[in-house]
């Protein structure tokens, strides 16, 4: 007799097939085939495909602020976080892309919260605005993400680059002045720069508190 498919076993199943073909490719029925059964007997544990891509999202940052070491000064948690999200955004194929529009109430997702709003606090925070703040941070890593696994990166944006350099020659000299910008995509070192940003004017706010 054929054994209960699992519910990680179905998630499993998922990630492979997002890995090779990307958000769209992942279906319900694909799923179900891969694992040699039929479609409504993964309804016993996702009722749509949404509920499917919400599992797959907790799951992805299952590892996200598990370890925080204790008197971690608070920007340093919050880098932290940041970076785990991000890595755990970027293990998967349009990992970040999973992860938007889902909104989920789970050990993962709550975690990762109290760890942010347990450092702004321990500096001063409100609650309201150490929880605002770090939905921020996730928002401000999940689109970046987005964009950075959205990148070609086959010599195809070459011609696009061309193109902007000699409008930005001919008519916007300031964009013509920080040409190497755009010339040179380093993912990693705009992230940690929008990143020290966004803590930047944290530190600021919280320097106004009474």
């Amino acid at each position: 007799m054929r054994q209960p498919i699992a519910r990680e076993q179905i998630v499993g199943a998922a990630f492979r097939i997002l890995d090779e073909a990307g958000l769209e490719g992942v279906t319900l029925r694909k799923v179900a085939c891969s694992l040699g059964i039929r479609a409504p007997s993964l309804y016993w544990h996702f009722k749509s495909k949404q509920a499917l891509i919400d599992a797959m999202a907790d799951a992805m940052i299952a590892d996200v602020a598990q370890v925080i070491p204790e008197g971690q000064p608070w920007r340093q948690t919050l880098l932290q976080i940041a970076r785990e999200f991000r890595v755990a955004f970027k293990a998967r194929r349009d990992g970040a892309r999973v992860y938007a529009g889902t909104f989920l109430a789970t050990e993962n997702v709550l975690r990762a919260g109290e760890a942010s709003i347990v450092a702004l606090v321990g500096a001063g925070a409100s609650a309201s605005f150490a929880a605002t703040t770090a939905m921020d941070l996730v928002y401000y890593t999940m689109g970046y993400v987005i964009e950075e696994q959205s990148w070609p990166g086959d010599g195809s944006m070459e011609a696009l680059g061309e193109a902007f350099m000699a409008l930005a020659e001919q008519r916007f000299p300031h964009c013509w002045e920080a040409r190497e910008v755009w010339r040179e995509v380093d993912f990693d070192t705009r992230f940690e720069q929008g990143l020290g940003l966004m803590l930047d004017g944290i530190e600021l706010r919280l320097g106004r508190t009474p």
